[in-house]
């Protein structure tokens, strides 16, 4: 498991910090939260000095890559990642990836390309954005951006007059859609829907949340990124099928 980006040999042990600096390139989704969560499933395990900040070693910054990689691009869960893993600490050789013989083609196990876990980390709500811009970015008129935010579907951040990246993509999304007929009021069941699996997500990871042992913060950040990109990879199948049930 070795890397140009991997931490250089001569300078020790680097940061949490650094560490998401020298992979991220690779990972535009990866988090502080989602190292942090592979360290408490055990697949990494960085030194700690002794007021606690983590320290990890160019192997640690490799163990990292390979798991995110397994789980990106093939869909590896992390049990079997945990099994390669100690295999490779044993001095074994890990399956090959992909592994051989044929495969289902990836554009259908990835549901025509549906968002990854990493697609619901918090970054999008980063960007800042005033209504004019919004209109400009999405390519819509200041009417369309008034009605989506009358249903409830775009709104400021709180405490802010500005909008974020996720408003940017309903905007963009609604903006398109309109060409078709599809006007605000006939989204609000998407609305309405995606409330729905919010409090699906919600009700199942309360018991990690409920948690007291200090990594159940990131184990149910994670737990949240991964059944919400389940659940619309699911919802897009189920309509996907039902429109061609009867061709």
């Amino acid at each position: 498991m070795s890397s140009a980006a991997s931490a250089p040999a001569g300078r020790g042990r680097i940061s949490i910090g650094e560490v998401l600096e020298l992979l991220r390139p690779d990972f535009p989704g990866l988090n502080i939260s989602k190292i942090r969560y592979l360290e408490a499933e055990g697949l990494v395990e960085p030194e700690r000095t002794p007021s606690g900040y983590r320290k990890f070693s160019a192997a640690d910054v490799d163990r990292l890559r390979y798991v995110l990689t397994a789980q990106r691009e093939h869909y590896l869960p992390l049990k079997v990642i945990r099994e390669h893993l100690d295999a490779m600490d044993r001095g074994l050789e890990p399956p090959s990836l992909p592994s051989t013989g044929p495969q289902v083609p990836r554009v259908v196990l990835s549901g025509d390309g549906l968002p990854s876990p990493e697609a619901f980390a918090s970054g999008g709500q980063q960007l800042r954005l005033s209504k004019r811009e919004l209109t400009e970015a999405a390519e819509i008129d200041g009417e369309l951006v008034d009605q989506l935010i009358a249903y409830g579907l775009v709104r400021m951040r709180p405490g802010t007059k500005h909008f974020d990246g996720d408003a940017l993509v309903v905007a963009r999304a609604a903006g398109e859609l309109a060409a078709y007929g599809l006007e605000p009021r006939h989204l609000r069941a998407f609305k309405t829907a995606a409330d729905r699996e919010v409090g699906l997500v919600e009700q199942a990871v309360a018991p990690i949340r409920g948690q007291r042992d200090p990594g159940s913060q990131a184990r149910s950040e994670e737990a949240v990124r991964q059944i919400a990109a389940l659940t619309v990879r699911l919802h897009a199948a189920l309509v996907k099928s039902a429109l061609y049930a009867d061709r």
